[in-house]
């Protein structure tokens, strides 16, 4: 958890200094600073922006770099500096460190802000990444494989760019980079589909108390981007002729996707039988049983509805991720929890928590970062209070924006030691 903070020269923050505590909440008008601060959490985190990829847009006027530095309540430093060329100095305990991923393990970082709302119509990077922050942090194995993968599969393209046919030394080059995708694709789905398992009943937990009129029609899937089934070289050898046309790889890893889908109830169709004699018994009605329909969410909810289905989404992978134990149970017992969620789901009467059998007894190797920017605008007064008192049973700090000082009551509700501050003109102080 973040004990201290201290961000220097991002956007019109010029030296911003604050201590934390387990919630802590930004007021301020539009332009103060608010959601910049959370930026530099997050460029911390993951050495990125969620703004702005390029550092120079976030950097602050006249300004060679942006600084972001803190210390953990366990007294771990973690320091990032990034200047326009995109030049980064990564520190950790006062060691530079050349990989960002060492920070993002000390810091894991879940955002829900507007810009996240949007995710289901979007392409699918960023439901593809919302599954591999979790595999991240929950699978070790994973990183190196996704490294790797994404090497090789920038040597591939980069030579299907350069030509449309290939010579007999560029072939044999590319089926030995197909050789290496296809090693590393099968350990990424490995990895990907038992978190993705694990994932699960979580998801359904979250529905139920953000959408509970819909449980029996959301689910949840995961396509890996091609067909596991078969060795990914094989298929990517016989679809060699149409990469080399387009000059990129259409089918990997890299185009793995999560689906919400929406599974209408099944319907009664009527059909009145007409006598043709009157002096036959008069019309009957027919009830024939439809099949279910089955499409995308997104087609079906309305706008504020997908706002709760995301944020179910982003919502339920906390308790995953703070359920250690979880990490390498069988499978079996995954199944297992599964059914008793399906059990609850049907009990109307029950009064829904994500898990909290499984919460109350977790073990945690480092504590969760949640960014909530401006959620006030984005979910109604129900959403924000599951929202609120679920992250105030789980072991994460929180750092939250708002306009206005509305939300502080409810903030107080939940946590006793929330800190208030109040953001002007770049320039954070106590709120009063």
């Amino acid at each position: 958890m973040i004990e201290r903070l201290q961000v220097s020269h991002l956007r019109n923050l010029s030296q911003v200094s604050m201590q934390a505590a387990a919630c802590n909440v930004i007021i301020g008008a539009n332009g103060s600073g608010k959601t910049s601060l959370l930026e530099a959490i997050f460029l911390l985190s993951r050495g990125k922006s969620f703004r702005h990829s390029q550092p120079k847009r976030y950097i602050q006027h006249h300004q060679p770099a942006v600084t972001v530095h803190a210390q953990l309540t366990d007294a771990t430093t973690l320091a990032i500096q990034k200047q326009a060329d995109a030049t980064t100095v990564l520190r950790l305990d006062q060691s530079t460190v050349y990989n960002q991923s060492i920070l993002t393990e000390q810091l894991p970082t879940l955002l829900i802000d507007p810009s996240t709302m949007d995710m289901l119509e979007q392409g699918s990077a960023s439901r593809r990444q919302l599954l591999d922050w979790l595999v991240f942090h929950m699978k070790q194995g994973f990183h190196p494989q996704w490294v790797a993968y994404q090497r090789l599969l920038k040597q591939r393209n980069s030579l299907l760019k350069q030509t449309k046919h290939l010579t007999r030394v560029q072939h044999a080059e590319l089926k030995a980079w197909d050789k290496g995708l296809a090693s590393h694709a099968a350990l990424i789905h490995h990895y990907r589909e038992r978190i993705f398992e694990a994932w699960q009943p979580y998801f359904a937990q979250s529905i139920m108390q953000l959408l509970p009129s819909y449980v029996q029609q959301l689910s949840l899937s995961y396509s890996p981007g091609y067909d596991a089934n078969i060795p990914l070289d094989v298929q990517l050898e016989e679809r060699l002729t149409q990469d080399l046309q387009l000059g990129y790889t259409r089918i990997g890893s890299h185009r793995a996707d999560i689906h919400v889908h929406w599974r209408s109830e099944s319907a009664s169709s009527v059909s009145n039988i007409n006598a043709i004699d009157s002096n036959i018994a008069p019309p009957v009605d027919t009830h024939v049983k439809l099949p279910a329909l089955k499409e995308q969410a997104a087609n079906v909810l309305s706008r504020g509805e997908k706002k709760l289905l995301i944020t179910a989404l982003r919502l339920s992978q906390l308790p995953l991720l703070l359920n250690s134990e979880l990490i390498n149970k069988p499978q079996l017992d995954i199944d297992k929890q599964r059914e008793t969620v399906q059990a609850t789901v049907s009990d109307a009467t029950a009064t829904y928590s994500i898990l909290p059998e499984l919460a109350s007894t977790t073990e945690t190797r480092t504590t969760p970062v949640v960014l909530l920017d401006d959620i006030t605008a984005e979910l109604d007064d129900r959403a924000i209070e599951i929202l609120l008192s679920t992250l105030a049973t789980l072991p994460c700090q929180v750092f939250m924006t708002s306009l206005t000082d509305d939300i502080v009551p409810l903030v107080n509700k939940y946590w006793s030691t929330a800190k208030m501050f109040h953001m002007k003109h770049g320039a954070l102080a106590p709120y009063s």
